[in-house]
């Protein structure tokens, strides 16, 4: 999820465990064990594009990670908090909670998490997108209501319990939702007679009311898209796969891995002698366009024996254009 809102989570973790004996120190603490396990983006910074994707949501969202630095961050605080009513145990527990509840969270979107860190097993629900604002504002408000109520009474209790309630039943909710919408999808191919290998749904952007599709078939994707709304039947544009387009590459360590990360929802483009691969699992930015942009997009360059491999920045005016799609598309065909 998005930074505000995994400070929001460990914020309101925090004042669970330890809010009756320290008051806003348990949210503030909480807010910061909520925020370390997105550090891995930097590895950005340091490394390759495709190692830099492996790194992200893995070994500091893990089990592993939690209870591995759980105390020494506690002890950390310890240290800095001398007079502070809570001792080495205390902040312990909560820097776990904080550290554990941020890869639970994160593990209900489309990137998911590496929850069982060093195993090869990757958690993702996707039924929540990585945004959204109707789990994070009622969280938010309530997390605020909290903080302005006096220490260990029980309407402070009272409010932060609500909003961890409220949020949890809404990652709940999206997991019902994502139910129904993959057996309408299921129909509407059955309905179309489109045979498939593959089906996956997750939500679009912001939202749990419009879900999108991916559908992998011979040789091509199809993506579509369902509203809870709609009164008319659901439509596939298809993308033909493409792989064959990467000849030799296709043997390179690297790609290899690249293709790994997709669990193989990628299709391959030519342009003006370029290969680009296009991750499918986050989708368009535009469906209406009649050449689609997807929100990943990967050059791979070779240099003579080296392959490179470079993330395509997107215009800001694609993601305004997404969002006014999004706002006719949401309420229905």
């Amino acid at each position: 999820m998005d930074s505000l809102t995994q400070i929001v989570l460990g914020a309101a973790v925090g004042e669970a465990v330890l809010g009756k004996k320290i008051g806003n120190k348990a949210m503030l603490y909480g807010a910061i064990a909520g925020t370390i396990p997105d550090l891995d983006t930097f590895a950005s910074a340091f490394t390759d594009t495709v190692t830099a994707i492996e790194i992200h949501r893995g070994f500091s969202h893990s089990i592993v990670f939690s209870v591995l630095f759980a105390p020494i961050f506690g002890w950390i605080i310890s240290k800095i908090e001398k007079k502070s009513l809570a001792d080495w145990k205390d902040w312990s527990w909560l820097m776990f909670w904080g550290l554990f509840t941020h890869p639970i969270l994160d593990s209900f979107t489309t990137w998911g998490t590496q929850l069982f860190w060093p195993l090869d097993i990757r958690l993702e629900f996707k039924s929540v997108f990585v945004i959204d604002p109707l789990y994070t504002l009622p969280f938010l408000i309530f997390l605020i209501l909290a903080m302005r109520s006096k220490r260990g009474s029980k309407k402070r209790r009272e409010w932060n319990k609500l909003g961890l309630i409220i949020s949890s039943a809404y990652l709940l909710l999206g997991l019902g939702l994502k139910g129904l919408s993959y057996i309408q999808f299921k129909l509407a191919l059955e309905e179309q007679n489109i045979s498939y290998l593959q089906l996956e749904t997750k939500p679009s952007p912001f939202n749990t009311i419009l879900w999108t599709a991916n559908v992998e078939t011979e040789d091509a994707f199809l993506i579509g898209d369902y509203s809870f709304f709609d009164t008319q039947p659901i439509r596939f544009n298809s993308y033909p796969k493409n792989h064959y387009l990467l000849g030799d590459l296709a043997s390179e360590e690297k790609i290899k891995r690249l293709i790994a990360i997709k669990n193989g929802w990628y299709i391959i483009s030519e342009e003006n002698d370029k290969i680009f691969l296009h991750d499918l699992r986050f989708g368009v930015l535009d469906p209406t366009a009649a050449k689609p942009t997807f929100v990943f997009t990967y050059q791979i360059i070779q240099k003579g024996e080296e392959i490179l491999v470079q993330k395509v920045e997107r215009n800001p005016e694609e993601a305004k254009k997404l969002l006014s799609v999004l706002g006719d598309r949401i309420f229905g065909n």
